[in-house]
């Protein structure tokens, strides 16, 4: 029976523990994804991240069903044999049959169970099950749709295998198969049509015609009812792919997304109402002090700062004690992450430091005062893979360049320290005009000569095979940021994902993240959103929109996000020049900050990563599995909804000391600015235990739905309910931003 309302994150704290935990011992959990073991996208993150937490609930009767591709396996998988008996018959039984089934342990935190499956060697049963794919459901796959036909082959060797596996199974146990995605789709839904005994749970991370309609430049949520999704997915050529996405959440027992933004485009896309919201998470570690991630920043800053000098060298006409590096990275989706509006952003930014900068100046006490002047510099990195051949040999000579200068510095400093340390030990002063002769002076000269450069430093680190048609490169010639010694904004595109073992940029995408000051991710179609939710756990500010689920996530949790650093673009109501403005205005006001007001923004920032955090999050999933349950097995587990009542659920409350970057709190950092007021302090454990006092814990939302087990003999356990009540999924998305469905603000 279908449920009466669907779960939602609005009143989000954690789910109400239940007295009467299910017993697994009898329960199997299959989580098929074509990213097991494969990074391609964040659905990689998302398995990867939340496979600890799953693990620690399911522990060995908890597996991982993925492709195997041997590339991967070489570095991410320790191949071994089955533990369990009827996996271990299930595999044999189909490998002698002609496929080719791995089992293993994918080596990431928790070490989860995987069984890979080799799709090429049955590629010759590709045409047979395209085949009984049209006569049972009417989808027809083209032949020259490579990806759909391994989701073909793929989704048919799963429900082989749950068959298989279901078949050889002593004790019949309560299987559960979570898909994630459309690749993994047909293997739901021949589930279904084959009458397996397994729980299904289809969640969506992006809807496909969602992604092909604003990658389109269409006014995609102001006409999600409008849409003739069938027309539409079939002038993109898309339509088959499209049906085998709309089977799988038709079929599905329970299907979820990834957060409301995306239940909402679910709901008039696929036509079906998503169950649960099912937010992502990640692996927060906590740090014992809170000055541990603040030096972590600083390492990694002087990392970066590093890259720059040798980047900018000959052009090095900026103080990178005041630089501030923002960064963009993802997907190279030009439109979609945002990339379009923040190079506008950037151009504009450009224009008002340049004018503080040049404003004139005027003598006041006889010292010299740069009225409303700024030398602050920004460097914008945009982190986006695209088709290069190879790195750029201007780019490679910059670091060698400052490579060089250090080698000759050093040498210099080692001559220089000989010669004080020989005139010390016989007890006389250095004669200063001795301490560097003409050889030294050579060497410096021939070193600062090697820094000359007749052209700009260059903008892109590689060498681009679509210069002439790149939308990044035809916008900063649009634009005019051609890193000159005038611009106050400098850009470096590197397109390519970042590695420590990278002779450009050698740092890996985390540490670089953490050297970084504003992470900026104005996303016009982004379901959820890792990289600000990856920023906010490492205690960096970053930019998001109210078009993103994490943009929405953090709106509806937190009373002033621009007090924790969290910005939220309005890319919903407002036209895209407004948007544009609004984030420039951001920005500026970014640039504006002292260092401390910096470090105190980034402390509070690092103090939303709870909301974050699967230990949290993951409940989400658990409540989905158990519905899953409930719905496929009645006989053994029955679920009693209750009545949707008004939310009643809480925000961060606004920091203790206002405004939210405040000029008048102190002692954040070893460095004070001038402006500081000796009346007011700012005690960072102080006001996070305000913070502490003010949100409540994580276990108090609802209402949960009433679960009871019934034992084989038929008797059934009751397990309790939450208190709280909670809001239903909106049913438009006027809803997500409108001010009437914000939640109960709670004072400090």
């Amino acid at each position: 029976m279908p449920l009466a309302r669907s779960l939602s994150v609005t009143s989000l704290t954690g789910l109400e523990d239940w007295d009467d935990e299910l017993d697994l011992e009898n329960a199997i959990l299959f989580e098929v994804a074509w990213e097991v073991a494969n990074k391609v996208g964040g659905i990689y993150t998302v398995i990867q991240t939340k496979a600890k937490i799953t693990l620690d609930e399911w522990g060995e009767n908890y597996f991982l069903i993925g492709p195997y591709l041997e590339l991967n396996v070489r570095t991410q998988v320790e191949l071994i044999e089955p533990p369990n008996p009827a996996i271990r018959r299930t595999i044999d039984s189909m490998n002698a049959k002609g496929c080719k089934v791995y089992f293993g342990r994918w080596l990431i935190e928790g070490g989860p169970y995987v069984i890979l499956i080799d799709i090429g060697a049955t590629a010759w049963s590709l045409d047979r099950w395209k085949t009984e794919l049209w006569e049972s459901c009417s989808i027809g796959i083209p032949w020259y749709d490579r990806e759909a036909n391994d989701a073909v082959l793929f989704g048919f060797l799963t429900a082989w295998f749950l068959g298989e596996f279901s078949a050889q199974c002593e004790e019949k146990p309560f299987i559960i198969g979570h898909f994630h995605e459309w690749l993994s789709g047909v293997g739901l839904f021949l589930c279904r049509i084959r009458k397996l005994p397994v729980a299904t749970i289809f969640t969506t991370h992006a809807t496909l015609l969602g992604r092909y309609l604003c990658a389109g430049s269409v006014d995609f949520y102001n006409n999600l009812q409008k849409f003739n999704v069938d027309k539409e997915a079939g002038d993109r050529q898309i339509y088959h792919r499209y049906c085998m996405e709309r089977a799988a959440v038709h079929c599905t027992h329970v299907f979820t997304t990834v957060s409301q933004i995306t239940a909402v485009e679910a709901e008039h896309l696929l036509k079906r109402k998503p169950d649960i919201v099912t937010p992502n998470g990640l692996n927060v570690k906590k740090f014992s002090a809170m000055h541990e991630f603040q030096n972590l920043h600083a390492q990694s800053k002087a990392r970066i700062q590093e890259f720059v000098r040798g980047h900018f060298y000959g052009h090095l006409d900026f103080n990178l004690d005041k630089t501030i590096f923002f960064f963009i990275a993802g997907r190279y989706e030009y439109s979609n992450k945002g990339a379009d509006i923040f190079l506008e952003a950037l151009a504009r930014l450009n224009y008002l430091l340049r004018v503080c900068n040049d404003r004139t100046t005027v003598m006041r006490q006889d010292e010299q005062l740069d009225v409303n002047g700024s030398q602050t510099t920004v460097v914008a990195f945009f982190i986006m893979p695209a088709r290069t051949n190879n790195f750029n040999v201007e780019t490679l000579k910059g670091q060698a360049v400052r490579k060089q200068l250090w080698d000759t510095a050093n040498a210099v400093k080692e001559r220089f320290g000989k010669k004080l340390y020989e005139s010390l030990l016989v007890g006389n002063l250095p004669d200063m005009n001795k301490m560097l002769d003409k050889e030294d002076f050579t060497m410096m000269k021939r070193a600062i000569f090697a820094t000359q450069r007749q052209s700009f430093p260059p903008i892109c680190t590689h060498n681009m095979l679509d210069d002439s048609t790149d939308p990044i490169l035809n916008t900063i010639r649009r634009i005019g940021l051609f890193n000159s010694s005038a611009d106050r904004v400098k850009v470096i595109f590197h397109p390519e994902f970042l590695s420590s073992t990278s002779p450009l940029l050698p740092v890996d995408y985390e540490e670089f993240v953490r050297g970084c000051h504003l992470g900026v991710f104005p996303s016009y179609y982004e379901p959820w959103g890792y990289t600000p939710a990856e920023c906010t756990v490492m205690g960096i500010p970053s930019i998001s929109t109210n078009l993103s689920g994490f943009g929405c996530f953090m709106e509806e949790h937190i009373a002033d996000p621009s007090a924790y650093g969290i910005y939220i673009l309005d890319r919903r109501f407002r036209a895209l020049d407004e948007s544009c403005t609004q984030l420039t205005s951001f920005l500026y006001s970014f640039c504006q900050q002292t260092r401390r007001q910096r470090i105190i923004q980034r402390n509070r920032t690092e103090r939303l990563s709870d909301l974050l955090d699967w230990k949290y999050l993951g409940r989400y999933y658990m409540y989905a599995r158990h519905m899953a349950l409930a719905k496929a097995f009645p006989d053994n587990f029955t679920y009693e909804p209750h009545e949707p009542t008004a939310a009643q659920g809480f925000r961060y409350p606004r920091p203790a000391s206002v405004p939210p970057s405040p000029s008048i709190s102190r002692h954040s950092s070893p460095h004070h600015s001038e402006t500081e007021d000796d009346d007011e302090r700012y005690d960072e454990e102080e006001e996070a235990e305000k913070d502490r006092q003010n949100i409540k814990p994580p276990a108090m939302m609802g209402p949960v739905p009433e679960w009871r087990k019934r034992s084989k003999k038929g008797s059934s356990e009751a397990s309790t309910s939450s208190n709280a009540s909670n809001a239903s999924t909106p049913s438009d998305l006027s809803d997500l931003s409108s001010p009437t469905n914000s939640l109960i603000e709670e004072k400090n």
